[in-house]
């Protein structure tokens, strides 16, 4: 059974841009609702998805970080040369880390980092992330039991270098936070894994921004855009842009 792979998702509404990141192992289908809140809003979105995400799982392990930082970097240049001067940054998890990235590298009127691994050491817990998701992957293709024993073995004994620069790119991020300067907004589910509780108040310490401010969802794990409090954190974000001093009016 052949799976549609998810594609990047672009909305043009407004003048004023909003680039979307999904997470790690993820797809657009991570932002996807709060990309259709934002488009309501007037907001411009566009969500890239990363090379070997969304697709089987072994293609993740054939790609690297880097290759998907470029498509970020992909996504931002796209948003420019359809004309946008003023992009605001969103990402969720990984895409949370990027969007910290961005911000760092490219003029952004705002960045949005929801639950995002900042404090990350190692490479621990993410090869787990990829097992689960290539379990349930392979279930949907509708394979056997044993075909799907031994592919996820296989999975189990392929190199997974991609998986420790995963580390490698949070820390380069996670040093340079202090040159954040636009407005920012940490959003952390209070029932996430301890990694991301710790670099949500990590993340408020350590930027320059002006305008920063943490937001908690005492009802939410960590894909906070697909939990039980996604419609609060779709209103959160699309609040968050709207106070921004973006130069030009709808």
């Amino acid at each position: 059974m052949n799976i549609a792979k998810p594609q990047s998702l672009t909305i043009e509404k407004g003048p004023k841009a909003v680039l979307l990141l999904h997470g790690f192992t993820g797809s657009t289908k991570d932002v996807k609702k709060l990309a259709f809140h934002l488009a309501e809003r007037g907001y411009t979105i566009h969500a890239p998805i990363y090379s070997g995400h969304g697709v089987e799982p072994e293609a993740l392990l054939e790609t690297t970080p880097e290759d998907w930082w470029q498509d970020v970097v992909k996504g931002y240049q796209f948003l420019q040369q359809k004309g946008y001067k003023e992009i605001a940054v969103a990402g969720i998890s990984l895409g949370g880390v990027f969007s910290l990235k961005v911000a760092e590298t490219f003029p952004v009127k705002a960045v949005v980092s929801m639950c995002a691994p900042i404090s990350r050491d190692n490479s621990q817990g993410l090869f787990t992330r990829l097992y689960h998701y290539a379990r349930l992957y392979k279930s949907f293709e509708k394979k056997s039991k044993d075909q799907i024993i031994s592919e996820l073995h296989e999975l189990r004994i392929t190199p997974k270098d991609s998986l420790d620069s995963v580390t490698e790119i949070t820390i380069e991020t996670r040093e340079q936070l202090a040159n954040i300067k636009a407005p920012t907004l940490i959003m952390q589910g209070a029932l996430d894994d301890e990694l991301y509780q710790e670099s949500a108040p990590m993340i408020l310490n350590t930027v320059k921004a002006e305008e920063k401010e943490i937001i908690w969802y005492e009802n939410s794990g960590h894909i906070i855009t697909l939990g039980k409090e996604r419609d609060q954190v779709n209103e959160d974000v699309a609040d968050f842009l709207d106070q921004i001093e973006w130069k030009i009016a709808n």
